[in-house]
């Protein structure tokens, strides 16, 4: 195949202005891996090269020399293939703003608005708001005030629907949006560093850092366009390339491929289909479909709208709105625009911006992809144009889906959508009115999630002229996504309806129709929710228009004297019919209320985050972004998808491998002298498994290869011979472990010991409730930055490894232990953590481990960044557990006697198991149980070791407290919260439960935050208007739950070190790691406080003069782990000792020049000391005494929730949630930390499914399978008051932890979700004759979507339709 003439030259692009041409490059290879490995702009991240989290977003722009216009999308670089932004242009955050040229605004809005606590996901989320600002500058809006832009407050919003952020809880990013937005009312904008709360509305908007829209940042550089006229392609030869310009050239192309034998050619308009079925074959071909005119067109007749399959689904949905249909009438407009409605859910606007129409339907076709754009046309009769063998067809979407799978190089060149109108009858003069919805079910609400099922509906009716009744004159029904090969249409259902006027008889028939059609796949998860919903669906399409429905009986076309348009619409605007809650509606106004306090200044005041604004624009470094050293490799775990076997060999597939594979690491690399360790904690865990795998996700080996990449597929391809034989079963259930007495020893330390007389309280109880039953599932942490290390081999058989890691103290001894060389041969570096909960402890050991054991035998750099899936596989998670309880209970719902029996599974090893009953009881205890015992076994099985997680054992405990408060309640047919504040401790009662940990009388705040909650959220008001939502509403239901929490926490001895340089700056070093929870910035103010007290004339400037390095083990020993929310007061108080000693040390030279001089300045102190050789390094060790180690912190949480019973989506409406800081060290810190607790908690109790194969082996690998909360998902309305309680003389400057008791008061939103589903189930039960509900019931975790709609009653439909029908007969 020869290129045009004259066409062809090198690839050329701008990366933030700066030129960038490459004479060869491998075409697979992606943007973001460009980006990162050959451009000094390391902003973009590598989440989860899927495409679903949003790290690595950069904003596209692309010249139209014709029009000369630039066109500006935001696009995930992790999916973009490198070739395909030829002639285009890229912009990352560092090309909005930095610290060196100033930042930008939104990069200071981030800052200010507190939205930025890891910071790994930042620079994604300015990226997706620049893209959302820069294109409503496009719009012919009207001009906004200054400082806004044309942005609305919905689009502000949607504009970070697909980020993901595990920190923040998104309450704050979406105040950064909204900030810029034209119709904000910026008094609804929360709690910020720009303005006081009581300033006025002029004031507030000066405040703002100004964002001007008439000078924003140019995307696309003069000398691109001058380049982009010449139109030059790539030269196919030399990248493997091509880009035909016209069909014939394409044809001409397959047939030239097809000739040369063996060719593997891949035909590419976006890839982002790769994000989700992972490719690991290589091509010899990549074929750019999206200069070929056909396909990359949107023509409009009078006939209906012609889209090219190479289309973007944004420019499908834009063309579909566009108001200007003057040659389609009202049917069809309305048609056009609610498809633009549907498809604007499907994945998120960054994937959007660039996946194809056309490659949807492919990967439907081929691959079974659960697409909505195929369901939604197929409704509306959509046919499309085929090339296949040079020959051209045309035929209907429904023909497509029944063939075979394409052959790999037939076309599909474009869709087209007809018009609609109804049919006209001029002799009955009928008003005929088509009608049209499209529905989804998925976890996510504006998309970022594939659905359980979608549907969409087209009917065409008309009044019936012999009743009083509405006619369907026909009607299609396409259902998908359920499971199934393809979308259908039920035909059989349309058939029967066509022709018949609607009555509940018609709506039964037609469901059972329905339900016999659309049945799931053997395999599929959840086939009987999935079949409900197409039931559900219908039910809400059609029920609306049957005129004996008690809810329009009022409404009666009169004859003719009322159109049926009028009906419809009037059916239809209903918005309580079936949604009453409008989820695309803002987020409304929340309320941040902080008690900060100037006792300590600048300690208390609620500055910004330490290195906010730098996250921002992309210039904190992790380690990933450090450049690699010369010569450095790359390394991939090999694990076992095998629970227990023993390991015979290990190969890669020689026919696949790529280039660069240098070694494979096992354990028998290990050198003589080293042991086989990769954790060294609380207990050893071997780095590789020896001859025997213990688990699926066993570490088996390494890969090391040239790239990370290459090392990526060859582990991959690796083929592991396995061999079962002789050995016993795994142990897979915590059952089986108790069966086989297979358990890890607690030591007595970790044992917690019962209280009172379990005996004398059951025998004082009215009522029992004997071996109830509970299970907790797993979750995954989530963290945005995955498990990351670089080890570099030193001089004298050293080793220096930087490393992403909550334990640097742990990961020091594991590696000398594994090379078997002394500690002080090794040195690890960690500045900052993109995201831990507890997962960056034990779990980064090994991948720190296994690196430096390569880098010491090849004696080169070896870095490791592991892809998610390998991540989620190995990462272990939060320990999932059965628990069988009985309680005892009087009548007046006061608990006298609880015993529990607690089967945790641990996994293959110990890691931090042993703690975890200790922390489960210490929750538990949260209530005054009269006697409470417990039989906790930590049980050893083949499933990945569990490991801490946010809030360990503690989550657990609190919440099965509040199931046995739950169960009592429904026992006694009381009210909930009757009972548990029956059960809430006196001081007394706490005392006898928590010992000295109880502290002072006054220091027991719950009463308190208890009563100011119930007024402050308004808690009995809104019960009695949930309970009136109720009386009124069919079809959702709500509910409302308040929950307290008690939890203990403990301080751990902690390093400090405060060293004085000659200029008066401050450097100050801890044993802590900064992993996005303000460590380093309420240490800078400590240490501002603390050296403050010299009370020199200029100590106010302190806080600017420190600076917290990173840590080094060799520079500060004995650092510890970074974890149970305490490691930032320790730290404070480790600084506040060392710098209390260099006080005293520059006291008497203060007060020598004081006398002298009579002021003294700070830099001149410092320059005397330094001149008289005063000691300005002072270090320190923290250790608590016990009297200050352990305390309680108190906090109360009200949710209220709304629940869909079609569908069973659980929408989060308010929470309100006071908790007790103490003294709060930095306000705005602890509060970020409490809105982003509740919300990871909220992911636990309602959405996250951490789920595995009958091995063991993690199958929610990805975030396609694992849903973490998203800004549609949060609180619709989210309260948090910071309180400041007071004094508590044994606390840090009176401080109390935040980190992770919030997340505990997220589940109020699960027992919420329970109320609402008990009003659902009464409902039910009045439509039944024969069946009874149990009142008693058990809501799973996480509350999914199936989970409760199972619980409200699958078969709710078919119940209501049989009582409307018995009532219907008894009225006639």
């Amino acid at each position: 195949m020869e290129e045009r003439e004259n066409e062809v030259g090198n690839l050329v692009f701008a990366v933030n202005g700066e030129r960038f041409e490459l004479p060869s490059i491998d075409p697979s290879t992606t943007l973001l891996e460009f980006l990162r490995s050959n451009t000094r702009f390391k902003s973009v991240k590598l989440g989860c090269g899927e495409g679903g989290c949003g790290a690595c977003i950069v904003l596209l722009s692309k010249y139209d020399p014709l029009h000369e216009r630039v066109e500006d999308y935001s696009v995930s670089s992790c999916l973009t293939l490198l070739c395909s932004v030829n002639g285009c242009s890229i912009t990352t955050t560092e090309g909005l703003g930095n610290s060196k040229d100033g930042f930008h605004p939104i990069q200071q809005r981030f800052a200010g608005f507190h939205a930025s606590q890891c910071g790994f996901c930042t620079p994604g989320m300015c990226v997706s708001l620049f893209s959302a600002l820069v294109n409503a500058e496009k719009t012919d809006r009207p001009v906004p005030a200054p400082g806004f832009s044309k942005l609305t407050v919905s689009e502000a919003e949607k504009a970070v629907s697909g980020n993901l952020c595990r920190c923040t809880g998104y309450r704050a990013i979406t105040d950064v949006c909204k900030s810029f937005a034209a119709d904000v009312d910026v008094e609804d904008l929360g709690f910020n560093a720009f303005w006081q709360k009581e300033e006025s509305k002029d004031i507030k908007i000066s405040s703002l850092p100004f964002y001007d829209r008439k000078n924003e940042i140019c995307t696309f550089p003069e000398f691109l366009k001058k380049e982009i006229k010449s139109g030059r392609l790539l030269d196919s030869k030399r990248y493997s390339w091509c880009c035909p310009g016209s069909i014939a050239e394409l044809q001409s192309l397959l047939r030239y491929c097809e000739g040369e034998n063996g060719i593997r050619i891949k035909l590419v308009v976006s890839n982002t289909g790769s994000g989700y079925y992972k490719e690991t074959e290589k091509y010899d071909k990549y074929i750019d479909l999206r200069y070929i005119p056909e396909m990359s067109v949107i023509k409009r007749d009078p006939t209906g709208i012609q889209i090219g399959a190479g289309v973007a689904i944004t420019k499908a949905i834009e063309s579909l709105r566009e108001g200007s249909f003057d040659m389609f009438d009202g049917g069809s407009s309305m048609i056009f625009k609610k498809i633009a409605d549907h498809l604007e859910k499907i994945a998120s606007d960054f994937i959007r911006n660039s996946a194809s129409v056309g490659g949807n339907l492919v990967m439907a076709q081929k691959n079974q992809f659960p697409s909505d754009i195929v369901t939604v046309l197929l409704a509306v009769n959509a046919t499309v144009d085929l090339i296949i063998a040079a020959r051209c067809e045309t035929i209907t979407l429904e023909e497509l889906l029944e063939r075979p799978p394409l052959d790999p190089k037939a076309v599909l060149v474009s869709i087209n959508i007809p018009s609609w109108k109804p049919s006209c009858d001029s002799s009955s003069r009928m008003d005929r009115k088509l009608m049209f919805e499209t529905y989804r079910a998925a976890p996510r609400p504006l998309g970022n999630a594939l659905p359980f099922l979608n549907a969409a509906f087209l009917a065409e009716i008309s009044p019936c002229q012999s009743s009083r009744g509405i006619t369907v004159n026909n009607i299609q029904l396409a259902f998908g996504a359920y499971g199934c090969r393809h979308a259908i249409r039920v035909r059989n259902a349309e058939e029967f309806l066509t022709g018949r006027t609607l009555d509940y008889d018609v709506l039964y028939e037609t469901i059972k129709l329905v339900q016999a059609t659309v049945v799931p796949q053997d395999g599929v998860s959840n086939q009987s929710y999935r079949s409900s919903l197409a039931v559900a669906y219908l039910f809400e399409f059609l029920h609306p228009l049957i005129q004996s429905s008690p809810e329009h009986s009022s409404i009666s076309l009169n004859g003719c004297t009322e159109s049926l348009s009028s009906l419809v619409s009037k059916v239809y605007d209903k918005s309580c019919h079936f949604d009453a809650f409008n989820h695309h509606s803002p987020l409304l106004a929340s309320k941040q209320v902080i008690g900060s306090s100037k006792e300590y200044h600048p300690v208390g005041v609620p500055i910004i985050k330490t290195g906010a604004a730098m996250q921002a624009s992309g210039e904190a470094v992790f380690v990933d972004d450090i450049p690699s050293p010369t010569n450095c490799l790359h390394g991939a775990f090999i694990y076992s998808t095998k629970p227990l076997a023993r390991v015979n060999d290990i190969r890669l597939k020689s026919e696949s491998l790529p280039d660069g594979v240098m070694a494979i690491i096992s354990f028998k690399d290990i050198p003589k002298g080293g042991e086989n360790i990769g954790a060294n904690l609380m207990s050893t865990e071997p780095l590789f498994a020896d001859d025997l795998t213990r688990c699926a996700g066993d570490r088996i080996a390494l890969v090391v290869a040239d790239t990370q990449k290459h090392a990526d597929v060859a582990a991959n391809l690796a083929v592991v011979d396995y061999d079962t034989g002789q050995l016993e079963a795994p142990i897979l259930t915590v059952e089986e472990a108790v069966e086989r007495s297979s358990f890890f020893d607690v030591p007595p330390m970790f044992r917690p010991k019962p209280v009172g007389d379990l005996s004398k309280g059951m025998a004082e109880a009215d009522h029992k409730i004997m071996s109830a039953k509970i299970s907790l599932p797993s979750q995954y942490c989530f963290y945005m930055e995955t498990q990351t290390a670089l080890a570099v081999p030193d001089e004298d058989n050293c080793m220096v490894v930087y490393s992403s890691n909550q334990c640097p103290e742990a990961t020091h001894s594991t590696i000398a232990r594994c090379l078997g060389v002394p500690e002080h041969n090794v040195r690890i570096i960690t500045r900052r953590v993109g995201g831990g909960f507890g997962g960056k402890g034990m779990k980064a050991l090994p991948v720190a481990t296994a690196c430096a054991l390569a880098a010491y035998k090849l004696q080169r750099p070896v870095r490791m960044y592991l892809n998610r899936k390998t991540d989620m596989i190995m990462a272990g998670g939060r320990h999932p557990m059965k628990i069988a309880y009985s309680v005892g209970f009087k009548s007046d719902g006061k608990i006298t006697a609880l015993d529990l029996v607690v089967l945790i599974n641990a996994g293959m090893a110990e890691d931090f198991s042993p703690v975890m009953p200790f922390m489960i009881a210490a929750a538990l205890k949260k209530y005054d149980w009269g006697a409470l015992s417990f039989d906790m076994k930590v049980c050893k099985t083949n499933h990945t070791s569990k490991s801490m997680m946010r809030g360990p054992g503690e989550v657990q405990g609190s919440f099965i407290a509040e199931a046995v408060i739950e169960h009592v309640a429904s026992s006694l047919s009381m009210e909930v919260d009757v009972v548990r504040m029956r059960n809430l401790h006196t001081y007394n009662s706490l005392s006898i439960f928590y010992g000295h940990s109880a502290g002072e009388p006054e220091e027991y705040t719950l009463p308190s935050i208890w009563d100011k909650l119930t007024e402050s959220s308004g808690f009995y008001r809104r019960n009695e208007m949930v309970r009136e939502f109720n009386n009124s509403h069919k079809w959702q239901k709500r509910g409302i739950s308040r929950v307290p929490i008690v939890i203990e926490v403990s301080l751990r001895p902690t390093p400090g070190k405060v060293s004085i340089l000659q200029d008066g700056s401050i450097a100050v070093e801890i044993g802590g790691i900064e992993i996005g929870q303000g460590l380093w910035t309420k240490v800078k103010q400590m240490a501002a406080f603390a050296l403050g007290l010299i009370q020199c004339v200029d100590t106010e400037v302190l806080l600017d003069k420190v600076r917290v390095i990173q840590t080094d083990t060799l520079s500060l020993t004995q650092g510890g782990i970074t974890g149970a929310s305490t490691t930032s007061e320790s730290s404070c108080e480790a600084v506040r000792i060392s710098c209390n000693i260099l006080v005293e040390r520059l006291t008497p030279l203060k007060e020598r020049l004081q006398k002298e001089m009579g002021h003294v300045k700070w830099e001149t102190l410092i320059l005397q000391a330094y001149a008289e050789a005063v000691n300005l390094s002072a270090s320190s060790y923290y250790v608590p005494d016990s009297t200050s180690m352990h305390y309680l912190n108190y906090g109360a949480a009200v949710s209220e929730v709304e629940v869909n019973l079609l569908t069973g989506e659980t929408t989060v409406l308010q929470t309100d949630i006071l908790y007790d800081c103490g003294q709060s060290l930095n306000p705005a810190v602890d509060l970020g930390q409490i809105e982003g607790a509740f919300v990871q908690g909220m992911g636990f109790f309602m959405l996250e499914e951490y789920l595995s194969n009958s091995d063991g082996l993690m199958v929610a690998n990805g975030t396609w399978t694992y849903k973490i909360p998203t800004v549609d998902t949060i609180p619709r309305v989210f309260n948090v008051e910071v309180i400041n309680s007071g004094h508590h003389k044994h606390c840090v400057l009176s401080s109390k932890a935040s980190g992770e008791p919030p997340l505990l008061l997220a589940s109020s939103v699960h027992c919420a979700t329970r109320a609402a589903i008990k009003e659902a189930r009464k409902q039910l039960l009045s439509w039944s004759s024969t069946e009874m509900f149990n009142s008693t019931f058990q809501l799973d975790v996480p509350a999914t979507m199936p989970v409760v709609k199972e619980l409200c009653g699958l078969d709710m439909v078919e119940r209501y339709l049989k009582h409307s029908l018995i009532n219907q007969q008894k009225c006639e």
